[in-house]
């Protein structure tokens, strides 16, 4: 069989090439040796916010009273949440597939391995092997979490895979790593009623973001009963009558806990076995396969796209990268553009971040204007129980431009991920305040809180007060 594209992983970033190549008329085929979806659908995104919907709804019966509502008992059924959880994977599955089908791709189920640049030899599920000859090769595979190799002997550690399909909810958890996915389970565990104890290496717990907001979510975190330590490192884990020991070592000396779970979060690595890569001379490292600013790598016609590149580990990134890459492989009109890619952290409260932070704007010596709004002054925030948070607004001026442009925008708050995408237009398209000042936002609602903070640059905000 011959192919004018072949791709290795169905997850984001594959299957959405895969799409794309076919609308643009290719001839492509799709190899994935697990389940379409890839990991951010089968046992990352997705799961993980049907968990954190579950934790949504504990968190509002924890402070139901507010809302004049008598509950007197409930209880947690874990079973129910799981079946939930999975009734969505497999819905979104489906839904994949018919896509894969709709559009004309070809579908392997197996093993792939890269024989040369225009060959792929396929082990199916069944054992039987055939050669797939492909003019394009996309390698998309993902990745996988990292164990470090002080913990790799220790039994019964548990990565955000496993801890997905818990059984039962611990009394005490100990998070190894913050970071989004440590965070994400922090912040469910604790509404499940865990005693959640976390270790960052690093002196924040969140890193890539706008320093003032991780600190926000930091206290915010913390009043919800989550132990924070930071700048501290594990030392070693030893297994005890009832679960584990975690000596760590921070600012204050030497401190020790116990814990019937450990969650070791200490990020992922790319998935690259298999691959036959050493062969062929495609390079790579531990941080993923080294490509050019269009994912190809130094092997010509041979591209990675998502995680497996370690740019972005991000499944939004992975998709916008496999569409870049068809595009240009099929198109004579594309161009290449540097996209601004989110990021959504969801944890409670929420935090979505775009474009360039303070942080950055100090250092490069930008002349910068930071506005910012509190959620605690939105009426619709009010109206949810979730006024914490803020809106943080970052505007640069070049020399050659007449006004402030839109450079950045930071959120902790309610439905941060939802309201970050209208700051995302702004950034893209270089958008200055009067031009956002020309869009009225509805009301009430929580994008009134993006407006009025960029309204702050120029100090028009009305629900401010400015110092005269």
């Amino acid at each position: 069989m011959s192919y004018d594209i072949g791709i290795i992983g169905a997850g984001p970033g594959g299957y959405t090439a895969a799409i794309r190549a076919a609308q643009l008329g290719a001839k492509v085929c799709l190899i994935e040796k697990d389940n379409v979806g890839g990991t951010c659908l089968n046992r990352g995104c997705i799961p993980t916010k049907a968990l954190y919907k579950n934790a949504d709804v504990l968190n509002l019966l924890n402070n139901i009273d507010e809302f004049g509502v008598k509950v007197d008992s409930y209880s947690i059924d874990i079973k129910k949440m799981h079946e939930r959880k999975q009734s969505i994977i497999e819905n979104l599955s489906q839904g994949i597939k018919q896509l894969i089908k709709g559009n004309g791709i070809d579908y392997f189920e197996g093993n792939a391995s890269i024989t040369d640049t225009n060959n792929i030899e396929v082990v199916f599920n069944d054992g039987k092997k055939e050669n797939i000859e492909c003019s394009n090769i996309i390698i998309a595979t993902g990745s996988k979490p990292n164990i470090p190799h002080f913990l790799s002997n220790v039994e019964g550690l548990c990565t955000s895979e496993e801890l997905l399909n818990f059984e039962d909810v611990p009394e005490r958890l100990a998070i190894i790593g913050g970071g989004v996915i440590g965070m994400e389970f922090a912040c469910i565990f604790n509404a499940l009623q865990s005693k959640v104890t976390v270790f960052e290496f690093l002196p924040s717990i969140i890193s890539n973001v706008d320093s003032e907001i991780a600190k926000r979510l930091s206290i915010l975190i913390k009043k919800k009963g989550i132990e924070i330590n930071t700048s501290t490192k594990v030392n070693r884990i030893e297994k005890s009558s009832d679960g584990y020991i975690l000596y760590a070592e921070g600012k204050k000396g030497e401190v020790s806990i116990d814990a019937d779970k450990v969650l070791v979060s200490t990020g992922r690595i790319p998935n690259v076995e298999g691959l036959n890569l050493d062969a062929l001379g495609v390079e790579y490292d531990n941080k993923g396969i080294k490509v050019d600013v269009n994912y190809e790598t130094n092997v010509k016609g041979i591209y990675a796209i998502g995680d497996v590149n370690g740019i972005s580990m991000l499944a939004h990134a992975a998709s916008h990268q496999g569409i870049n890459v068809v595009e240009r492989i099929l198109t004579k009109n594309y161009s290449l553009h540097k996209n601004i890619v989110p990021s959504c952290i969801f944890t409670f409260p929420e935090v979505a971040s775009a474009g360039i932070t303070e942080d950055e704007a100090k250092i490069k010596n930008l002349n910068y204007k930071v506005s910012k709004f509190m959620f605690g002054a939105n009426g619709k925030a009010l109206t949810l129980g979730e006024a914490e948070g803020i809106v943080k607004v970052i505007a640069v001026k070049e020399e050659e431009d007449d006004e402030y442009k839109i450079a950045g925008v930071h959120i902790i708050g309610p439905h941060a991920s939802d309201i970050i995408h209208e700051g995302i237009l702004a950034i893209e398209n270089k958008m200055t305040v009067n031009q956002i000042k020309k869009a009225i936002h509805a009301h009430p609602t929580l994008s009134e809180a993006f407006y009025e903070a960029v309204m702050g640059i120029n100090e028009e905000a009305i629900h401010m007060i400015y110092k005269r």
